[in-house]
């Protein structure tokens, strides 16, 4: 199985095609987003995207690890990671996307409340 990734280039062709703006104000747009996704990333802020997901900043703690290679001990120091964590929606739209199901209606605006 093989795997496309997405690329900066190909974000900005699509805004290209989609919005109909040139491209280099496509390419200046799509760079304002992810600037604006890592600024606030650096900042260790949540980063909450409707129906997509939520890019959350974690603090590892120093830890002792092993050089796999040798077997001595190293100190891993500690850290800031991100990790991703994806809605219910985008979650849905996956599966129903492998089982060729389609989304009931509301699905798209997550679960509804009482």
């Amino acid at each position: 199985m093989t795997s496309k990734s997405v690329t900066r280039v190909d974000l900005c062709e699509a805004v290209y095609r989609r919005v109909r703006l040139s491209r280099s104000q496509s390419s200046a747009m799509v760079e304002l987003v992810l600037n604006e996704i890592t600024s606030s990333l650096e900042k260790g802020e949540t980063v909450k995207l409707a129906s997509f997901g939520s890019f959350i900043v974690r603090t590892k703690k120093q830890r002792l690890g092993r050089n796999p290679k040798t077997g001595a001990q190293a100190t891993i120091s500690s850290r800031r990671v991100i990790v991703f964590k994806s809605s219910a929606i985008l979650k849905h739209h996956m599966n129903s996307q492998r089982s060729g199901t389609k989304v009931p209606a509301g699905a798209e605006r997550g679960p509804s409340a009482p």
